[in-house]
């Protein structure tokens, strides 16, 4: 065998061994080959993101749609994003009180206490006006776990609304949520007493000791009722004087 041939067969065996090496080491690593596409996971809030930035590049002006983006930025620490997107929020809507406790927790939570503490004195003040406004921006703070913020909300909108079931219900789970009981009872009781019709509320108080009743549904067609009753002692007037005629 002359020395060409042998230097051929040489290659040739190389090149398989070298293909053969280079297969084994894509099937143990598959990243290694060039056609290998790498998946790259994505989290539900990344995909939120993209379907809020698709629906803001079609409507701009959705003042939910930013504060829903703003919210998710702030979920991830994202704090300046978040902020620039409430700012949005409130540009188009500035009453949107979901996105006002929003902002100022997101202030809060860059560090600046202090201009998170006017912003809320500022969006409280703004909300005093009805016991509405009030109301449901207490529950945006609580949301946000900014207590003290909720809690002069509701006591702001129970002083509009002193007579509100609701307002009363709400401050006192509010307070119960805490470990507050004597407070929690004070407010339950007094809305317990404006509605009695609120069996959480009844239920709640049972379990704090305090014992209540549950009144019974009135009838409201009276005159129905009445009608029967006379025909009842008709007939057995009647049936009597039957009875009397024939012994």
């Amino acid at each position: 065998m002359s020395k060409a041939v042998k230097l051929v067969i040489f290659v040739l065996l190389s090149t398989v061994i070298l293909l053969n090496g280079c297969e084994y080491v894509n099937k143990i690593n598959p990243f290694n080959s060039k056609d290998e596409k790498t998946e790259v996971s994505v989290t539900p809030s990344e995909m939120q993101k993209k379907r809020l930035l698709k629906k803001l590049d079609k409507d701009f002006d959705n003042a939910d749609a930013h504060y829903e983006l703003g919210r998710l930025y702030q979920e991830d620490g994202l704090y300046a994003k978040a902020q620039y997107q409430y700012n949005l929020a409130l540009g188009f809507d500035p009453v949107h009180r979901k996105a006002q406790a929003g902002m100022v927790k997101t202030l809060m939570k860059m560090g600046d206490k202090q201009k998170a503490q006017l912003t809320a004195d500022m969006y409280i003040s703004q909300a005093s006006n009805t016991a509405q406004e009030s109301l449901l921006l207490a529950l945006a703070f609580q949301k946000q776990e900014l207590d003290d913020y909720a809690l002069r909300c509701y006591k702001q909108a129970l002083r509009l609304a002193p007579d509100s079931a609701k307002i009363n219900r709400q401050i006192g789970f509010y307070h119960l949520a805490r470990g507050q009981e004597s407070d929690a009872k004070h407010y339950l009781r007094r809305s317990f007493q404006i509605n009695p019709n609120q069996p959480d509320v009844a239920r709640q108080l049972g379990e704090l000791g305090v014992e209540v009743r549950i009144p019974r549904s009135r009838e409201k067609n009276v005159e129905k009722l009445d009608k029967a009753i006379e025909d009842y002692e008709r007939n057995l007037n009647q049936q009597q004087e039957k009875e009397t005629q024939n012994p």
